[in-house]
């Protein structure tokens, strides 16, 4: 027999964390891992409309490393963080591969060159949302450093992936 979608363990306000522990849905714990998972949906769409191959693999990759970034959020009292400096790293190597196609930025950039760069934008800013979730939660509970960083990352990231889509020529 099939499992039903539904637990019916939410129904009075409150839902389970990674680690058990059962919080308000209102809580900035869980705004802030849900602003996370929205940025994953953002970065399925612009993967879904981007016309580089590149571009394409490196969004699926990230999305695959928020679903552990979420994870560390929506986790109290790990025994060790799943987002670690080497995470980081990834994220700085993926900017500077992209950001040395480019030519240096000497204007203001509307949003909206191609249906993938818009979709990356909604990324970027769903993404400066999610860290400005978490530093709020920061101020009143433990929040793994390199989740913050990793979010400031990432928004760089998309940002460059953008201007990837519109002003670098798709390879044939």
């Amino acid at each position: 027999m099939k499992a039903a979608v539904y637990t019916r363990t939410g129904d009075k306000g409150t839902t389970g964390l990674y680690t058990g522990e059962r919080v308000p849905k209102q809580s900035m714990r869980v705004e802030a891992y849900g602003t996370v998972d929205e940025i994953s949906s953002a970065l399925g769409l612009a993967r879904a409309t981007v016309r580089r191959e590149d571009v394409r693999e490196t969004i699926y990759k990230v999305q695959q490393l928020l679903m552990s970034l979420m994870a560390d959020i929506a986790s109290l009292n790990l025994p060790e963080p799943y987002i670690k400096e080497e995470h980081v790293k990834i994220f700085e190597e993926t900017i500077d591969k992209f950001d040395n196609m480019l030519q240096p930025l000497s204007h203001f950039i509307i949003p909206g060159g191609t249906p993938g760069s818009a979709a990356l934008d909604i990324a970027r800013t769903t993404t400066r949302r999610a860290e400005r979730c978490l530093l709020r939660l920061s101020e009143t509970e433990e929040v793994n450093q390199q989740v913050l960083i990793c979010l400031n990352r990432l928004s760089d990231l998309c940002f460059i992936l953008s201007r990837v889509e519109v002003e670098v020529e798709v390879e044939a």
